[in-house]
């Protein structure tokens, strides 16, 4: 008998290897909506947003770029999860964001060579200095602080009432950094194999794990590839879900794409169109036990079912599909339920479109419905007509 979308397995629980369940198997994905307050710390626009989701249906929305050190956003307006954190704020975020029954967790970084310039010096694996990116190298000092800055992190998001974390470790910043050939050239025990350039991934996962316990979800996002010639491949990714398997994580979150101004693009076996990286997460569902979130390109119901139906994917996790309709989880588990609307861009300027979901994630935080529509369609004319910067409609 044939499933139907809207009544099964969209809607079936997930339960995690610490004894967690989430309610159903659609998940906000991690988008970085630089609406905290400039010092660390959530805004009333943040806790509405992430409430609106939880609303919305979604079993679990998680809060893109949370770092683990102030030094190093990825951009102004990140959450920090550090000592001098407004916990009261954070326990607001962690509670409304929580409502009907829904699950929210920071998703924990560090954004190393990619680090926000202006506000910090940038430092990765290895030194860098190519155009358009230069940082220094981390000492072995460095890297074995950050185990520990992550746990306290972690312990800090647990006593604020967040459900769980997600480690970072996907998208070109830190973690991601030491998995990539094209960041990491260290020859000591943080270089070399996937294994070693694994290794300090491997140490977090166990300090967090020391610090929160074992009933505390742990999630992992992590690059399917790098999608550049010379990044981490599909086969190292592979070597990592299998590192993975061995730790006490409860989650992997397959996503993938990186900045590296330079290197060449690569599909590496990705689609070009619909669901990205499906191919890669059949093949990883077979070398671990770990439930997989699969992210990147759904767009419609009839795509997440499959993903779930076809053994792709235990969960699926949308960003800017949720940016479009907050409600879009609810809708989904509905006989009625819709597709949203994704605009096309023309010729947008460089960072245009982030920038547009960024004002549609402010306006969203803000309960401006009708001006929201208003500023889409303003926005969206301009870049059809190839606007030079989006600064003025931020």
């Amino acid at each position: 008998m044939k499933i139907q979308p809207a009544t099964n397995l969209l809607t079936l629980p997930l339960d995690l290897p610490c004894g967690v369940r989430l309610k159903n198997r659609l998940i906000k994905s991690a988008m970085s909506d630089s609406l905290g307050d400039g010092a660390g710390n959530p805004t009333k626009a943040q806790i509405r947003l992430y409430e609106r989701w939880a609303e919305g249906g979604a079993a679990l929305s998680l809060i893109g770029e949370v770092q683990t050190d102030p030094h190093y956003p990825e951009k102004p307006g990140n959450l920090v999860l550090a000592a001098g954190v407004d916990l009261t704020a954070m326990k607001a975020l962690a509670k409304r964001g929580s409502t009907n029954g829904a699950h929210i967790w920071p998703q924990l970084g560090h954004a190393g060579a990619l680090a926000h310039e202006p506000i910090s010096t940038p430092k990765g694996p290895s030194p860098l200095d190519v155009e358009g990116l230069k940082c220094e190298g981390m000492s072995l000092a460095e890297i074995r602080d950050l185990p520990m800055s992550y746990a306290q992190a972690a312990k800090l998001a647990q006593n604020a009432g967040f459900g769980g974390v997600m480690i970072h470790a996907g998208h070109g910043f830190l973690f991601s950094q030491f998995l990539s050939p094209l960041f990491n050239h260290r020859s000591d025990a943080y270089g070399g194999s996937v294994k070693k350039r694994f290794r300090i991934i491997g140490e977090v996962i166990d300090a967090v794990r020391d610090a929160v316990g074992p009933a505390f979800p742990i999630g992992i996002r992590i690059n399917a590839t790098d999608k550049l010639e010379g990044g981490i491949s599909a086969v190292d990714a592979l070597e990592v879900v299998r590192l993975l398997d061995e730790t006490s994580v409860d989650l992997i979150d397959i996503s993938g794409g990186t900045y590296f101004p330079g290197a060449k693009s690569s599909s590496d076996g990705t689609s070009s169109s619909g669901p990205y990286f499906t191919d890669f997460a059949k093949r990883a569902k077979k070398i671990t036990s770990k439930p997989l979130i699969l992210t990147g390109g759904f767009e419609t119901r009839d795509q997440a079912q499959q993903a779930l139906q076809d053994g792709s994917a235990d969960a699926v996790s949308l960003a800017r599909a949720m940016a479009l309709n907050p409600s879009l989880a609810n809708e989904w588990f509905s006989d009625t339920a819709g597709d949203p609307e994704f605009p096309v861009f023309d010729k947008p300027p460089r960072g245009g479109i982030t920038a547009w979901y960024s004002m549609l994630l402010t306006a969203l935080g803000e309960d401006r419905e009708i001006i929201s529509t208003k500023l889409r369609q303003k926005l969206w004319q301009h870049m059809k007509r190839g606007m030079p910067s989006v600064a003025r409609f931020g």
